[in-house]
């Protein structure tokens, strides 16, 4: 049972506004009475594409992440803009990350990033029948794609060779349908 809600809010203050996401301090009176606080990141959210170029297989990226200063393996993901279908978001992030287009889609998961902190609501999707177009990076990327059998890519996960959450679930999604 909650101590507080949404519902105990009596103020909001906006702390910060990015271009990728937004960060609010809000207040909360809790039943005994006494205010407490609550630091909220607020994202459109994001997809992630568990893409299957044939049975067995699995599309992955290598990129480097600036916040951690390495080069991470990953599925394929992005954010989702105000507004946007996260199928749509899905299709594009898949092609200009990797450059393929997938005729076959399926929605698999639903799941909060850090529900604690963060608003973000990921949403993964299955791909297959691939055709390949050429890739549409953003000005900040570079991705080079890898095809990977999926057994692999799931021992890479049991060694920490692939640390990246949203990846790890998008793979045990394949793993355990």
């Amino acid at each position: 049972m909650a101590l507080y809600t949404r519902q105990d809010l009596i103020g909001t203050d906006q702390i910060y506004e990015g271009v990728i996401f937004k960060v609010r301090k809000d207040s909360l009176k809790r039943p005994g009475g006494e205010p407490i606080s609550r630091e909220v990141v607020e994202h459109n959210g994001g997809v992630v594409i568990a893409c299957q170029p044939a049975p067995g297989q699995v599309l992955l990226i290598n990129q480097y992440r600036y916040p951690i200063d390495e080069e991470l393996l990953e599925l394929p993901a992005g954010r989702v803009e105000l507004g946007e279908d996260r199928l749509a978001a899905a299709q594009r992030e898949l092609t200009e990350e990797t450059g393929y287009l997938a005729k076959n889609w399926r929605d698999l998961s639903h799941m909060y990033s850090a529900p604690g902190f963060c608003t973000e609501l990921l949403s993964f999707y299955h791909a297959s029948l691939l055709e390949f177009r050429g890739k549409n990076l953003d000005e900040d990327e570079e991705t080079e794609v890898l095809i990977v059998d999926l057994e692999e890519a799931w021992s890479w996960v049991q060694s920490g060779k692939i640390r990246d959450a949203k990846t790890i679930a998008g793979l045990a999604l394949l793993i355990h349908p």
